[in-house]
């Protein structure tokens, strides 16, 4: 069984990264969005439309991923149902989610969320940088290496 990627790809600010990557290692990539998106033409990628709503594009992947795909996501719930699966989540910024992590993370947006519920403005993430695009490609690198060595 091959390792499969699958970009959560609303406002993922580093598809292009992903597809130099799964390229190289000759994978399957999905781009999941709720809309049309324009992609490469490649054999290797494809892009799923799934209908409107607010988590459809989430349970879709989170339907099909299976134990050591790879799943790039900014949604930590996403990210929790990705581990629970025994399957890899990374973050465009480069964090890679782990069993020990997605507690806390959970945890933390669980708190922002309440936050804002208050009317609390609590401002936006940093804007994205090149440093945060190097670190997804090593992050994404590591997690498929890690990934065929161990199915080896």
């Amino acid at each position: 069984m091959t390792i499969k990627i699958y970009i959560d790809g609303d406002a993922c600010p580093v598809k292009d990264e992903t597809y130099k990557v799964a390229s190289r290692y000759g994978l399957q990539t999905f781009v999941v969005s709720n809309s049309f998106m324009q992609i490469p033409r490649s054999p290797l990628i494809a892009r799923i439309i799934v209908e409107a709503g607010a988590d459809a594009a989430d349970d879709w992947i989170a339907e099909q991923v299976v134990a050591g795909d790879v799943v790039v996501t900014s949604d930590i719930p996403l990210a929790g149902r990705v581990l629970a699966k025994a399957a890899h989540a990374i973050a465009p910024y480069g964090r890679a989610f782990t069993q020990d992590s997605i507690g806390l993370a959970l945890a933390q947006r669980s708190l922002m969320e309440h936050i804002r519920s208050t009317g609390e403005i609590t401002g936006g993430p940093p804007p994205f940088s090149s440093a945060n695009r190097s670190q997804f490609l090593q992050a994404l690198d590591q997690a498929i290496a890690r990934e065929q060595r161990r199915r080896l």
